[in-house]
């Protein structure tokens, strides 16, 4: 892990916590971490004193998705399908570790990229209550023939009342990715919930490469207007 904790930190005052994928000092920490130390200067003031956590990658492939049935994925991909135990290290270990060693709040956010995004649709449609904020860029949605996009997110079941903010992102990225982007905020955003805030950001001049920074940006922005 790789850990940034905010200017000011007092070990006896509780915060919030993001989580991001792809967390490693030479993948999204940094330059996410900077971010966030933006987003908490007082003139600026668009998230609260947070704690971020980086999650270094071991096998990304591997932990960020589910068993697929297509045969080209697991020949391409042999080491795929473990997003089910990655899940339940970040309920069972990861996050109960962090509330231990620094006072949190409750409020967790979730950011991930690719297969990043891929993992955090997966976890918003199975375990939504593990974060309260998802900010989702470019998912890899097209995985085991777009399979995750047919299930009935447990999100939209009668007696899910949490109250959750939803970002999704893509840039020019092709046109299985930016409409399976968009079929994910459609289906959330059509079932009506005022629970469920969701935002989608079509992020014009952005490749799949570059867009990561500019939307993780765009992201605390519009959680700020959705206080």
């Amino acid at each position: 892990m790789n850990i940034y904790l905010p200017e000011g930190f007092h070990v006896d005052s509780a915060y919030p916590v993001i989580y991001l994928l792809d967390g490693s000092a030479d993948e999204d920490f940094i330059h996410v971490a900077g971010l966030v130390q933006f987003a908490n200067f007082s003139w600026v003031n668009l998230l609260p004193k947070s704690i971020l956590v980086g999650i270094a990658n071991v096998d990304r492939r591997r932990d960020f998705t589910f068993p697929s049935r297509i045969v080209e994925d697991i020949k391409e991909f042999p080491t795929t399908g473990g997003s089910e135990k990655f899940i339940r290290f970040i309920e069972k270990e990861l996050q109960p570790f962090i509330a231990k060693k620094y006072r949190t709040n409750g409020s967790n956010m979730l950011i991930g990229q690719s297969l990043g995004g891929l993992l955090a649709t997966e976890i918003l449609f199975k375990q939504a209550k593990l974060f309260n904020s998802y900010v989702i860029v470019s998912p890899s949605l097209w995985w085991d023939n777009e399979s995750l996009l047919k299930l009935k997110p447990a999100l939209l079941n009668e007696n899910y009342s949490q109250q959750t903010k939803i970002y999704i992102g893509v840039g020019e990225e092709g046109k299985v990715m930016e409409e399976d982007a968009k079929h994910l905020f459609e289906l959330i955003n059509n079932a009506g919930r005022r629970n469920l805030k969701v935002s989608f950001d079509f992020i014009q001049g952005k490749k799949h490469a570059n867009i990561f920074h500019q939307a993780v940006s765009n992201a605390f922005e519009i959680f700020a207007e959705k206080k």
